[in-house]
């Protein structure tokens, strides 16, 4: 649950969208609320359909809000555009994010949040389909370069009894992140040149396949946009292929000598570099020119592999005094001790340890759980939440070092 700290005496407008995770948002109002936040909920006229207003208004601090025809209040979007902290739509629907990237205001909830200045937050639900289709993954393209913050949904049983990309984050990781943007408020990075690679490296067999690994970039991607939100300058080495947090300066690599090559001459220009990409150890010795084809008599080719070198050793031994460098450690067995050894042998500040065998932890999940090791031997263990909270978390320490 969201700390008082953070949510205490805001006002966060409470955004409810006619899908049928509509019931999720009766237990992220009842949050925010217990964390002393004053919700000012609106419902479209597609939410009444799947929650009563009755409920939402009982939990809400204050009447739900439906209609911008109001006569004892003829300009509501403008009241409430105005006074929030932050406006957070949960769920939102494929409609509701297509007319808000369109500046369509053709209900009570678009009206306002184009009547506000104060930061968005979209939850998306939907159908795996509906998520995947480009013109959804433009809108949102569209909404993060404006800053709108996205919460991306997660994979799980969807209505209808399929399984699938597209259920409407937890509740606890929507709460998390509304912790996250009230309280990252405090611009403690402004002035730093920071520098974080994402996603897993890709080596290449022949012109078609290649060898990777399970790295999504999701945790890369947050620690981007939780550094750019307090205030650094920051440059994103990446191997995937993700809308690009706002204000976030990337630069595209596939395999580990490209990412190598990217970094090596920038580095002494960061302040902070922050290795969470999932850089390859190994790579094939003689990679063919063209596709390897299957043979008739059935037999397998052989490939031999060699290992890539290790620059984050090359990061820790030149690294200029003050700076600050972030390694990262996904283990499956003696995660603390293996950690521990790579945080001493590469002359690392921090390394980020987490069990990628546990479950919703590690690659690919949109939640994380960590324990930060520093060279001064401290640990820092970060519970199950959301890889928004887990970059901040990260960031809290490296501040701490400088």
């Amino acid at each position: 649950m969201a700390t008082a700290s953070s949510v205490a005496g805001r006002t966060i407008v409470l955004g409810v969208t006619g899908g049928i995770s509509a019931y999720k948002a009766i237990e992220v109002c009842r949050r925010l609320v217990d964390a002393g936040a004053h919700v000012a909920p609106v419902m479209t006229d597609g939410a009444e359909r799947f929650i009563g207003r009755t409920t939402l208004s009982a939990l809400a601090s204050q009447p739900v809000q439906t209609s911008l025809f109001d006569e004892s209040d003829p300009i509501p979007h403008t009241r409430l555009g105005q006074a929030a902290d932050l406006i957070v739509v949960c769920p939102a629907t494929a409609r509701l994010i297509g007319s808000y990237a369109a500046g369509i205001s053709d209900d009570l909830l678009t009206a306002t949040l184009l009547a506000t200045r104060a930061p968005v937050m979209v939850c998306p639900a939907m159908h795996t389909e509906m998520w995947e289709h480009p013109a959804v993954q433009e809108n949102l393209a569209v909404l993060r370069r404006r800053g709108v913050i996205v919460v991306d949904p997660e994979a799980g049983r969807l209505a209808g009894g399929d399984v699938g990309m597209g259920r409407l984050a937890d509740p606890a990781v929507v709460v998390a992140a509304v912790e996250a943007v009230l309280d990252g408020g405090a611009r403690d990075l402004v002035g730093v040149r920071l520098l974080v690679s994402a996603g897993g490296t890709r080596e290449a067999i022949d012109p078609v396949r290649v060898i990777t690994n399970r790295s999504s970039g999701k945790q890369g991607y947050a620690l981007a946009e939780a550094a750019a939100a307090r205030g650094a300058a920051v440059t994103l080495v990446t191997t995937v292929d993700r809308p690009v947090p706002p204000g976030v300066e990337a630069i595209a690599v596939s395999s580990a000598a490209d990412m190598q090559a990217a970094i090596m001459p920038i580095a002494d220009a960061h302040d902070v570099i922050i290795m969470a990409a999932a850089v390859a150890d190994f790579r094939p010795a003689d990679p063919a020119t063209r596709k390897i084809k299957k043979s008739d008599d059935g037999s397998v080719p052989t490939i031999e592999l060699e290992r890539t070198h290790d620059f984050l050793v090359d990061l820790g031994a030149q690294k200029p005094a003050g700076h600050v460098l972030v390694g990262f450690a996904a283990e499956t067995d003696d995660v603390l001790a293996n950690a521990m050894r790579k945080l001493e042998r590469k002359r690392l500040d921090l390394i980020v340890a987490n069990d990628v065998a546990a479950e919703g932890v590690g690659f690919e999940h949109d939640t994380n759980a960590v324990v930060i090791l520093g060279a001064d031997g401290s640990q820092t263990h970060v519970p199950l939440g959301s890889k928004r909270v887990i970059a901040d978390a990260i960031l809290d320490e490296v501040v701490r070092r400088r």
